[in-house]
């Protein structure tokens, strides 16, 4: 049976030997990622984040692991289970600490269960389950897990389901026009009015990569991702050091969408790119007419038809992205309980929860921006 370990720093891990255990399609479990935000100061215990990477030996030999973090709180974390812990507290009970696996700040679905084979991918699950009771901590989550990795947790992980809202290239859009040609014509029209009023203002953008990114275009995108976070009060987590890690360590993986006018910066939408898949994560910028569109949609979308990316994942939430493409897509979440009466109770309400999402998702599916259904 592998031998099964909590680290404290992905550090302690070779990269070579953790990103060893996924196919390197998403960049979010990429070991210069996840530990780049442990070395640059965007995880603090005082938010709620201490890493515990859930690890599986062989000997001296990495088998499986699942990024994870011992939490305080449920803060940046994108599934919310705020009800959850009240009723804990309301029985007496410490829902907190609980370990979670996930990408820190990152609602964006992709692998959570990495290993080299499937019998060390199917250990995981029952493993960590078995470790987070023997040490007495309330629950473990898995958040935005692949669909595929479904049947690897065992029935005591309730499912639950979300929507996000993700533009998807059925195949024979070629460029903008083929996208806005499978359309209905308000929505159509309505995208090119938005894109025209722009541009008639002079605004023009820049895309600029890892490596092609000086240090004013990182010094504006991180400042256009203060003033977002200022705006609605919140703290930011990502820092300059960080942003500039991400610039040298995955340098193709990082693409910024700058907006000028006069030659000034007035916008910024930060992505990354995986092997078919471009994500949006971050956005600030001047309040303009349609400038947080184009900045984090419009331009998004010319980049995966021109890069040939078949999907674009612009974030959570957002009904205003049905109107621009983005079709309802149904998201994942596995929890395991420890506490047999909460288990029984939740599961209960995961699953009235899930058909409510299943309605919701056929409402929005009923008012898709496109000629026929889904184009998918």
């Amino acid at each position: 049976m592998p031998d099964p370990r909590f680290l404290h720093r992905l550090s302690d891990i070779p990269a070579a030997d953790w990103d060893g255990l996924h196919d390197g399609s998403n960049p979010f479990v990429r070991h210069a990622f996840l530990a780049g935000l442990e070395q640059h100061g965007c995880l603090r215990p005082e938010w709620g984040w201490r890493p515990r990477h859930f690890t599986l030996w062989d000997g001296d030999a990495l088998v499986a692991a699942i990024p994870g973090y011992l939490k305080d709180n449920s803060h940046g974390e994108f599934v919310f289970d705020h009800a959850w812990a009240n009723a804990y507290a309301r029985h007496g009970l410490d829902y907190f600490p609980k370990w979670l696996g996930a990408v820190p700040y990152s609602p964006v679905t992709g692998p959570r269960l990495l290993a080299r084979d499937d019998v060390d991918r199917a250990a995981l699950a029952e493993i960590l389950r078995a470790e987070v009771q023997r040490i007495g901590w309330s629950s473990a989550h898995v958040n935005f897990h692949r669909a595929e990795e479904d049947a690897t947790f065992g029935a005591d992980w309730m499912l639950r389901e979300d929507i996000q809202f993700q533009w998807h290239n059925p195949g024979e859009w070629r460029d903008f026009g083929d996208f806005l040609a499978a359309m209905d014509h308000k929505h159509r029209k309505n995208i090119r009015q938005e894109r025209a009023k722009l541009a008639r203002s002079g605004v023009t953008y820049r895309i600029v990569h890892g490596d092609d990114a000086s240090e004013d275009d990182l010094l504006a995108m991180h400042g256009f991702y203060l003033q977002t976070f200022a705006e609605y009060g919140n703290a930011p987590a990502l820092t300059l050091p960080f942003l500039r890690h991400l610039a040298a360590a995955m340098p193709r993986q990082l693409v910024i969408f700058l907006a000028h006018s006069d030659g000034v910066p007035v916008a910024g939408a930060l992505c990354l790119r995986g092997a078919d898949t471009l994500y949006g994560r971050y956005w600030g910028g001047a309040t303009l007419p349609g400038l947080h569109f184009e900045t984090c949609y419009y331009q998004g979308i010319e980049y995966c038809l021109r890069e040939g990316l078949t999907r674009f994942e612009p974030g959570a939430q957002g009904e205003h992205k049905l109107a621009r493409g983005f079709l309802p897509t149904a998201v994942r979440s596995r929890h395991w309980v420890a506490e047999p009466a909460f288990a029984e109770a939740l599961a209960d309400w995961c699953a009235s929860e899930r058909a409510d999402v299943a309605r919701y998702a056929q409402a929005l599916a009923e008012h898709s921006p496109f000629k026929s259904a889904d184009p998918a």
